[in-house]
């Protein structure tokens, strides 16, 4: 800056100082000036102009903006086309990928070529949708600063539904949509309605959105009722991650044509297991039995175990259109209240399952096991049994208790197998995450009445260990041939090892809880060991579920592939999923690929199997999100009567809006916003997982313990608002 500058500011400053008036701050002045350059880009400016635009009148705030214009130039942000007079630095690249929409403008462009994601500000969005693909101008990049452009062309819409309540007025109607990669309410015309009424929860699509308008303009879809009625709100929650929430007709329709006897043909082909003593443990809930266990003991001392898996395949044919709803739905989705079936119920809870007293054909692994667990042989056949008992995990949990009830040698002989098969995994490195599932007591109006946490007991166990066990044989079946030969085609369930630079914040952040963890040097198996041992310490204490949750989320997702990488969380090195086809696709695709081989068939083409095990993957994310919406939304119902009631809780998370907490009684999780912080500016530190205050240096850390008051519940967000008490 010159000598002439400097005295020109000192002297307005002291003008600014008799006059009260504060200087503006730097980072909301930069902001003003850079959206400036950026919203007229190829105009040129002077300092004044800008000043007059931004609101920038007195002397030092002019002075200002002409220092913020000279670091601008140096940075080759904006380029001085005459004495005085700037414009936009030659405008960047132009670049094509996908628009990302945010509710608070934060939008950003991921580009198809792989490079950084690129910050689009709001005013320069274009009206361009989540999803979309876009072509992009990258603006010239300031030092230090993120990477910025503007949509100049939509080249494709992405389609996306949007789930909302209606608001209708005399002469217009809006959909007010939580959605949070949309900003705006949608305009919906009156003849666009299809029915619905005010306060009903619907489906719309956007079908334009002109440049004059400030909001698009769609029209409803679907409607699914009465916004706060439990099954609108289920359907709700299903049609927000694109799920479907009815069954198509025609699908119920294919399916009861569907003959349920079975020939004596078809019995002669198969091994008969109707005379072996077999039963079904499954939640009491539960209609779709798709796995039993038969077991008898053998002359020779040892046990045959049969593993019964519903033969699905044999009643849904390859092209038909059962067969393509329940590759396109890919799994059976689980609600709090609700199962959403991937196959027709006519199949899924008659025909294929494994109902006491019925003969049914299914696909069987059969062990012969000695004492001590170890699998002497086994044979993958096609069988047909009939089922001699259904019994609940409670009632076989109490059999194995009391060492009483109906078929107790059977039950005990195979626990005390179960038991071996367990102990032999974790020997080889196995994870135990044995964590307890939230469930809730629901009336008959789907209202939750408590809230009670589902345990994994010596009967889950039971039936876990053999499911294991059969999927990891049928996969060593294929992906272990004989010697000389190359494996053929399959689905497998892998699961990779954890990432390490995950797993050493994880290790960092529990030693603060007196916690050592190794994540380097060794082998898998000591880490394993490691991780099975730090869960074993801290069951019962104060900090158990969130140090179990972090170390989940410190691991890979499981998914399905036809690259066999192994299966870390298991310790396997074949493993696939076999032993539920009721309720999910990958298994149907084993069990016909079994067969085929089986049959000395040829392996099958890669790359369509890659894809169709992409899209389960994809499915089984989306069904696990839509069941934590979902239990989420009950959680949120079941406070909503106890605003104002204090609970103790323990910091879940914590981000730069705010804190997490989950409270203890019950795991339902609450927001503290950080505005609501109100002794302190508090700053978040992300290495550490921490608010800390910038004057107090007060601190809240993840897993610290922390008492609220509950302030509000908010059905529509599925949000819980605390403040501290």
């Amino acid at each position: 800056m010159s000598k002439r500058k400097h005295k020109q500011k000192g002297n307005a400053e002291k003008k600014e100082k008799r006059h009260g008036t504060q200087r503006m701050k730097k980072g909301a002045l930069l902001h003003s000036i850079i959206s400036v350059f950026q919203s007229s880009p190829k105009e040129p400016f002077n300092y004044k102009q800008i000043s007059k635009l931004i609101g920038a009148q007195t002397p030092v705030q002019k002075l200002q903006v002409a220092e913020i214009i000279d670091q601008l130039a140096i940075e080759h942000f904006i380029t001085e086309i005459d004495r005085g007079r700037y414009r936009l630095q030659n405008l960047g690249t132009i670049a094509v990928g996908t628009f990302s929409r945010r509710s608070n403008g934060k939008n950003s462009f991921i580009p198809e070529d792989g490079s950084a994601p690129v910050f689009i500000a709001e005013r320069n969005s274009g009206r361009a949708m989540a999803g979309d693909k876009v072509k992009v101008q990258l603006f010239a990049k300031r030092r230090g600063a993120e990477p910025e452009g503007e949509v100049v062309e939509i080249l494709e819409r992405h389609e996306k539904n949007f789930i909302g309540k209606l608001q209708i007025g005399k002469g217009f109607a809006f959909l007010v949509t939580e959605d949070k990669t949309l900003a705006n309410d949608i305009f919906i015309p009156k003849d666009k309605l299809k029915g619905g009424k005010n306060g009903d929860k619907v489906v719309a699509r956007i079908t334009e959105w002109p440049e004059e308008a400030k909001n698009p303009i769609g029209e409803v879809i679907d409607v699914l009722g009465e916004a706060g009625d439990n099954t609108t709100e289920m359907h709700a929650i299903l049609a927000e991650f694109g799920l479907p929430y009815k069954y198509p007709v025609a699908v119920e329709r294919a399916a009861e044509r569907i003959p349920d006897d079975i020939t004596p043909e078809e019995i002669s082909k198969r091994e008969d297991c109707r005379k072996t003593t077999t039963f079904t443990i499954d939640p009491k809930d539960a209609k779709d039995f798709d796995d039993a266990l038969s077991v008898r003991k053998l002359d020779n001392g040892n046990w045959e175990v049969g593993v019964h898996i519903a033969d699905v395949t044999h009643y849904v044919r390859p092209d038909s259109i059962i067969e393509r709803e329940a590759q396109n739905r890919a799994t059976s989705v689980y609600l709090v209240d609700r199962t959403i079936p991937m196959l027709p119920e006519r199949l899924s809870n008659g025909i294929c399952s494994l109902r006491p007293d019925e003969e049914k054909l299914c696909f069987s692994v059969i062990f012969e096991m000695d004492e001590q667990a170890k699998v002497k042989k086994s044979r993958i056949v096609k069988t047909v049994i009939k089922s001699d008992r259904r019994f609940t995990y409670e009632e076989a949990q109490e059999v194995l208790e009391t060492r009483q009830g109906d078929y107790k040698e059977e039950l005990l002989a195979l626990d005390h197998l179960a038991k071996q098969l367990r102990a032999a995994r974790f020997k080889d490195g196995a994870i135990n995450f044995d964590r307890y599932e939230v469930r809730f007591e629901i009336d008959d109006k789907g209202k939750p009445l408590s809230v009670y946490f589902k345990e994994s007991k010596d009967a889950n166990k039971l039936i876990e260990e053999f499911m294991l066990l059969a999927n990891r044989t049928v996969a060593e079946y294929v992906g272990k041939p004989e010697k000389g030969k190359t494996p053929k085609v399959f689905i497998y369930r892998i699961h990779e090892a954890p990432d390490p630079d995950k797993m050493e914040n994880f290790a960092t952040f529990i030693r603060r809880f007196g916690y050592r963890l190794k994540t380097d040097g060794g082998n898998k198996v000591e880490i394993s060991k490691g991780i099975n041992k730090l869960l074993d310490s801290v069951q019962g204490k104060a900090e158990e579920n969130l140090i179990e949750t972090l170390a989940i989320r410190a691991m890979q997702k499981a998914i399905y592939s036809t690259e066999n990488t192994g299966h870390y969380g298991l310790a396997f090195e074949y493993y696939s999923h076999f032993t539920s086809p009721i309720r999910r696709y990958p298994d149907m695709m084993a069990h016909r690929l079994l067969e085929k081989y089986l049959a000395g068939g040829r392996s099958v083409p890669k790359q369509k199997y890659e894809e169709l095990c992409e899209h389960s993957s994809s499915m089984e994310q989306l069904a696990s999100n839509a069941e934590r919406a979902s239990i989420k939304y009950k959680q949120v119902e079941f406070m909503s009567d106890k605003i104002g009631m204090v609970f103790d809780g323990v910091i879940s998370g914590v981000t730069e809006w705010g804190l997490y907490v989950e409270l203890k009684e019950n795991t339902c999780e609450g927001m503290v916003p950080i505005r609501d912080l109100d002794d302190d500016f508090y700053e978040f530190d992300d290495k550490n997982y921490t608010l800390i205050g910038r004057r107090t240096k007060k601190q809240y850390r993840l897993g610290d313990p922390i008492t609220i008051k509950v302030v509000q519940a908010n059905l529509e967000r599925k949000q819980l608002d605390f403040m501290l008490v």
